[in-house]
C-alpha cells in the first residue's frame, strides 16, 4: 500500500482516532485481516467473523508490529474507529454478513472499501495506475492469472491470490497497490444484482472483461438473464475512454455492448471478431496451441499455451485484448501467453506420476460449464492411449438451487458423450446420489464413496499405468485431498506441474 498516516486513513474512512492513536504515525507495510500475516508497519483490519472476532486480537496485532487497528468499536490498541453503517442491500446475503455482528462487519468492510478507493484514486491520479476488472460465470481466475502474466511485462502488476474476488478479497487486493503499481487486475464475483456495481465503486475499472454467462450460482440468481444483468454491471461502470472486452461467442455477453459508454473489442474462437483464434490444436495433455489474429493486421501470431483445456483459448484472447490495450506489441503478448504458468492452486493442475498415471486436479470449484470443460479435458487426455481408463472423481456442485438435481443428472450424459470409463462419486448428499444413479442407468461403471480417503483407496488400487484421473467438485467438498493423495502414492516420481483454471 502507499504510505499513509493514521490521520489520512481516518479522513479516507470517515473514522475517528482512538486508543491513543498518533495521527502522524504512518502505515508503511501492508493492510491485513489475518493477524498471522502482520509485519512491522502494518494496519490490522478487525473483521468480526462468526467464529473469531478480529477486535479480540487487537493487542496481539500490536505485538506483531501493527501500527493501528481499523475497527468498528474501541479496542485495546491504537485504532481508527469507522462509523456505524447498516448492511448494504447488495451484500445482505454475503457470507461475511451472517451473525449478530453483521453491522460491525458492514462497518469494517465499508471502511476497508473506502480506504481502498482512496488508495486507488491516488494511484490512478498520481502514478498512472490502470484498473482491469474481469468477471464471468467460469474462467475468472485463470483469465486473471493470464492477464497478470501479460501485463507484468509492461509494468508492476497486482492481482488477487487465488479467487479473492468478493467484498473482502477485492478491497484487500486493491490495498496492495503502491506508487509503482501500473496495473491492478481485479477479479469480480457476484451472488446477486448490485454486487459487481459495488465492487466497481471500490476500484473503478478502466478496462472491463466479461467472459461468459453460464449457470454458476443459478440458484441465487434464478435465471441466466439475471446473471447477465449482474455481470453487465462491470461494463456499465466503465468510463467513456475505457475499454470493454466482450466474448462474441456468448450471446448474453455480446449483447452487453449496448450497456457501456466504453469502446468495445470482441474476441472469438468461432468467428472473425476484433481479436480471434484460428488453427486451434491440442497436445497429448490438452494444452492448446493456436494462431492469434487481429482484425486489420495481416500478421498472425502463434501462441502455445502451457495451461490445460481448449476453453483456455478464449481466456487467453481476453488477456491478449487487455495486453494490447496496455500498449504491448502483439508478438510480445503472444510470447507472454505462451510462457504463462498460473499461480492459482487446484485449477486444472495436471501432473503425471512415475508410473504414467495422469492426475487432473481441478478441485477448486465446479459448476455445470466448468464440469463440461474438465470432462472434455479428461476425455482428450485419455483418448488414444492404448489399454488405459479415464476416471472421473466428482463431488457435488454447489449453489445451483432448484436446478441442482437435474444438473447433476445431466453430468452423466456428458460423461457418456465424452466416453469416460469410470466414475467415482464422493459424497452421500442428494446431488451426488442423483449423479451416481443417472450414471449407472446410462451404463457407466460407478462407485459411490463417503469421503476423500475412501476415494483415494478405491481409485488407487485399480489404477493402471497410463490411466487419467479428473478430480473435480465445488471447493467445499475438499476433493483436493483426493488429488494430493493419489499423487502422494508416487509423489517422488512426478514429472512436473502445469496448471490452469476452468472456473
Amino acid at each position: 500500500m502507499i504510505t499513509l498516516s493514521l490521520a489520512q486513513i481516518a479522513e479516507a474512512t470517515g473514522g475517528i482516532l482512538a486508543g491513543g492513536a498518533d495521527p502522524n504515525a504512518h502505515i508503511t507495510s501492508s493492510v491485513e485481516f489475518d493477524s498471522r500475516k502482520l509485519t512491522p508497519g502494518s494496519l490490522f483490519v478487525a473483521l468480526p467473523g462468526q467464529r473469531v472476532d478480529g477486535h479480540d486480537f487487537a493487542a496481539a496485532a500490536m505485538e506483531a508490529g501493527a501500527v493501528a487497528v481499523l475497527a468498528a468499536r474501541e479496542v485495546d490498541a491504537p485504532a481508527v474507529i469507522v462509523p456505524k453503517t447498516d448492511v448494504p442491500a447488495s451484500n445482505a446475503d454475503a457470507f461475511a454478513m451472517a451473525g449478530e455482528k453483521a453491522n460491525d462487519m458492514a462497518a469494517v468492510l465499508a471502511g476497508m472499501g473506502d480506504l481502498a478507493r482512496y488508495v486507488i484514486d491516488r494511484c490512478v491520479d498520481e502514478h498512472g495506475l490502470t484498473v482491469v476488472g474481469v468477471t464471468g460465470s467460469a474462467g475468472k481466475t485463470s483469465t486473471k492469472d493470464l492477464m497478470a502474466t501479460v501485463l507484468s511485462s509492461a509494468g508492476t502488476t497486482v492481482a488477487p491470490p487465488g479467487s479473492f474476488n468478493n467484498e473482502i478479497g477485492h478491497p484487500y487486493t486493491a490495498l496492495r497497490c503502491s506508487e509503482d503499481t501500473k496495473f491492478l487486475v481485479a477479479e469480480m464475483s457476484a451472488r446477486g444484482i448490485g454486487h459487481i456495481a459495488h465492487l466497481a465503486q471500490i476500484a473503478p475499472p478502466r478496462i472491463g472483461v466479461v467472459l461468459n454467462v453460464g449457470t454458476a450460482h443459478l440458484g441465487e440468481f434464478g435465471s441466466r438473464e439475471n446473471i447477465a444483468q449482474a455481470k453487465g454491471e462491470l461494463v456499465e461502470s466503465l468510463p467513456a475512454d475505457g475499454l470493454a472486452v466482450l466474448n462474441a461467442d456468448d450471446d448474453f455477453v455480446r449483447n452487453m455492448a449496448s450497456r457501456t459508454k466504453a469502446r468495445v473489442v470482441f474476441t472469438s474462437v468461432k468467428t472473425r471478431a476484433d481479436l480471434y483464434a484460428t488453427n486451434i490444436r491440442l497436445d497429448e495433455v490438452a494444452r492448446a496451441s493456436f494462431t492469434m489474429r487481429i482484425k486489420g493486421d495481416p500478421v498472425s501470431y502463434p501462441v502455445k499455451l502451457q495451461v490445460f483445456g481448449e476453453h483456455q483459448v478464449s481466456n487467453a484472447l481476453a488477456a491478449a485484448a487487455v495486453g494490447l490495450e496496455a500498449g504491448l506489441k502483439a508478438m510480445d503478448v503472444a510470447k507472454a501467453l505462451s510462457n504463462h504458468r498460473t499461480a492459482s492452486a487446484n485449477r486444472m493442475d495436471v501432473q503425471t506420476r512415475a508410473d504414467g498415471v495422469t492426475i487432473i486436479n481441478d478441485s477448486y470449484n465446479a459448476n455445470p460449464d466448468s464440469m463440461k470443460a474438465g470432462i472434455a479435458a479428461l476425455s482428450y487426455t485419455a483418448h488414444g492411449r492404448t489399454g488405459v481408463s479415464s476416471w472421473a472423481v466428482l463431488g457435488q456442485m454447489g449453489e445451483l438451487g432448484e436446478n441442482a438435481i437435474a444438473e447433476h443428472e445431466a453430468l452423466a450424459a456428458e460423461l457418456v458423450k465424452m466416453r469416460v470409463d469410470r466414475l467415482v462419486v464422493v459424497g452421500v448428499d442428494v446431488n451426488s446420489h442423483a449423479l451416481a444413479t443417472s450414471a449407472e442407468q446410462q451404463g457407466i461403471t460407478t462407485l459411490t464413496v463417503d469421503s476423500a480417503d475412501a476415494a483415494i483407496n478405491a481409485v488407487d488400487r485399480e489404477l493402471k499405468p497410463g490411466d487419467v484421473v479428473l478430480v473435480k467438485a465445488s471447493n467445499a467438498a475438499g476433493l483436493w485431498r483426493v488429488a494430493e493423495g493419489l499423487l502422494g502414492k508416487q509423489g517422488s516420481g512426478q514429472q512436473g506441474t502445469e496448471s490452469g483454471a476452468a472456473n
